[in-house]
């Protein structure tokens, strides 16, 4: 039975004063046991360019709607510079201002782009000036129709897009352009927060939802609003199955509704360490923030991979898994709703029938039948089922 998620490895700082975080991330699917497919681009291919020269002018279509931003991203790699950019459905086009950079001609400017990379130099009175260099573009691109070329006091750069479909809010990939881009990918679905910490699946699921425009939901405070008693003092009295049992009722409830981020209970009385209580969790994607001590991306990935083909814990269910160093969340629960954001583009970019699926789920009553959906009718209790999964 296939399953699919991504993996993403964040090592935090350790000081509560540092506002830079050093980020490492992978993506992978798990389509079958020991079958992985990484997203991680390998590129054969150079760029090639197109230049004016000293005395002529380039044509281009100019008659596409652009938007402009002033960037001073701290966080990424990139310079301060004004770039302008606009997305063409095939192709995506990015406007670099030189008018501060004294470039001479086109000889004066380096291109270089990869399918998830763009880097732009340029000599600055004979010195080499970084313009733009990111490796997270926001999906991939054809490296080798990459042209270029100078226009007046600015730097036109042409990306073929890998998928035309996919459209674009920015150049790259930044807590601004998964919150802007995840609504034509998600459509609708809901998220569910899981792991071991109550309070970092809540501060990251507040964040999600802020970012992304859905309602949040803490299943520990609505237990404990309608209980009227926390969940401690809950489990001491009545113990942690019957909070489990709790949560999942609240899970029942949600399971049909859209747009929502939810943060479930974490510790033995959350309903999604248990196997068998993932029936309406299913209705939505769900993200697995597994704190590690892995010092890399490879030991991250297969500590994930040993995890789900164990099976031993609910968790091991979650269609992504994020994985995070350190426990100083406070100051960056962003970041990690920025990972959950990254993996669950990756997820559904690999099928895009995902969120279209999770509706039939919820459509057909969460039965429990997820991945293999079956047709209605489908008694989930019956021995065999002798139907085929149903198709979208």
């Amino acid at each position: 039975m296939a399953t699919s998620f991504s993996v993403s490895l964040l090592k935090f700082s350790q000081n509560p004063n540092t506002t830079t975080t050093t980020t490492t991330t992978n993506t992978l699917s798990f389509l079958q046991p020991n079958h992985y497919f990484s997203f991680r681009p390998t590129n054969p291919y150079l760029p090639r360019f197109f230049t004016t020269n000293d005395n002529g002018n380039a044509s281009f279509d100019n008659s596409h709607p652009r938007f402009s931003r002033s960037h001073g991203l701290s966080s990424l790699p990139l310079s301060t510079n004004h770039y302008e950019f606009f997305d063409n459905s095939s192709e995506v086009e990015l406007r670099v201002h030189l008018k501060d950079q004294n470039v001479r001609s086109s000889k004066d400017v380096f291109v270089d782009a990869n399918e998830t990379s763009l880097t732009i130099r340029a000599l600055n009175s004979g010195s080499p000036t970084t313009l733009i260099e990111t490796n997270r573009l926001f999906d991939r691109v054809k490296p080798a129709e990459t042209i270029w070329l100078i226009d007046d006091d600015q730097l036109v750069v042409i990306l073929k897009k890998q998928d035309p479909d996919l459209k674009w809010p920015d150049i790259m990939e930044s807590w601004e352009s998964l919150t802007v881009g995840s609504s034509q990918l998600l459509k609708g679905a809901s998220i569910y927060i899981v792991g071991e910490s109550t309070n970092i699946n809540q501060q990251v699921a507040k964040e999600l939802a802020v970012g992304i425009g859905y309602t949040p939901f803490s299943t520990k405070e609505l237990l404990e609003n309608f209980s009227k008693q926390t969940i401690d003092s809950w489990v001491l009295s009545e113990g942690s199955d019957s909070v489990a049992e709790a949560e999942s009722a609240i899970l029942e409830s949600l399971s049909s509704h859209v747009r929502t981020v939810v943060a479930t209970l974490g510790g033995q009385q959350g309903t999604s360490r248990r196997a068998d209580k993932w029936r309406h969790l299913h209705a939505g994607f769900t993200v697995w923030l597994s704190q590690t001590e892995a010092i890399d991306e490879e030991s991250a990935k297969e500590e994930a991979k040993k995890h789900v083909q164990d099976g031993g814990s609910g968790y091991s269910k979650a269609d992504v898994v994020v994985k995070f160093q350190g426990c100083d969340t406070d100051h960056h629960a962003k970041s990690l709703a920025q990972a959950c954001l990254s993996a669950l583009k990756q997820l559904i970019l690999a099928d895009k029938k995902l969120p279209g699926k999770k509706s039939l789920y919820i459509r057909l009553g969460c039965r429990g039948d997820w991945p293999n959906i079956k047709p209605p009718g489908w008694d989930p209790s019956s021995a065999g089922d002798g139907v085929s999964p149903a198709t979208l």
